[in-house]
């Protein structure tokens, strides 16, 4: 099972030492690539690309953001890129044959059906929605975080939150014939 790594606060002294950022956060790259909707088969490759820009880059990072937002905003462009490349078709597809080839427990499998039902539903939404879940459903940072992040006023950002958890839920209505 994957834990969430400890939420480090801004430092006025930025990590420099790739090895720990890697050890630290890779858990939390890997939760945030699948949440914006890399398929389980591109998983590895696009955490190398991730961590790849991250150790291009490390040195330029000027410790003015939370390590975890560059590291998500890193993430978010290379989800992008392998959901073009990948198309959504192939990405449902791909889940569903995940949960449908592993045998497991009734629990397991039941977490499984729930995270692809997730990634399904998170799939259909536009890209500000999906982020904004992802981040504060999902991750957990603050919605003020986030909305210094995407660069929107903080009563967007809510406003934003509210759009995207009722476009989740109608979207978690149609995929359960309309029960709730």
């Amino acid at each position: 099972m994957v834990t969430r790594p400890a939420r480090a606060d801004v430092s006025t002294d930025p990590p420099r030492d790739f090895d720990a950022v890697y050890a630290e956060h890779a858990a939390f790259v890997w939760r945030a690539l699948r949440a914006l909707g890399v398929a389980p088969a591109q998983l590895d490759d696009a955490m190398q690309d991730v961590f790849v820009v991250v150790h291009q880059k490390l040195e330029s990072f000027d410790g003015e953001a939370r390590l975890t937002t560059w590291l998500f905003a890193i993430a978010r462009r290379i989800a992008s890129h392998y959901r073009r490349a990948a198309g959504r078709a192939a990405r449902s597809e791909a889940v569903d044959h995940e949960i449908a080839s592993e045998t497991s427990t009734f629990e397991e499998t039941s977490r499984r059906e729930a995270a692809a039902l997730v990634t399904a539903i998170l799939a259909e939404l536009d890209d500000d929605k999906r982020d904004l879940l992802v981040l504060v459903e999902l991750e957990q940072v603050p919605v003020p975080e986030v909305a210094a992040y995407l660069g929107i006023p903080l009563n967007t950002a809510y406003s934003r939150l509210r759009l995207a958890r009722r476009a989740f839920d109608a979207a978690l209505a149609r995929r359960r014939g309309g029960r709730r």
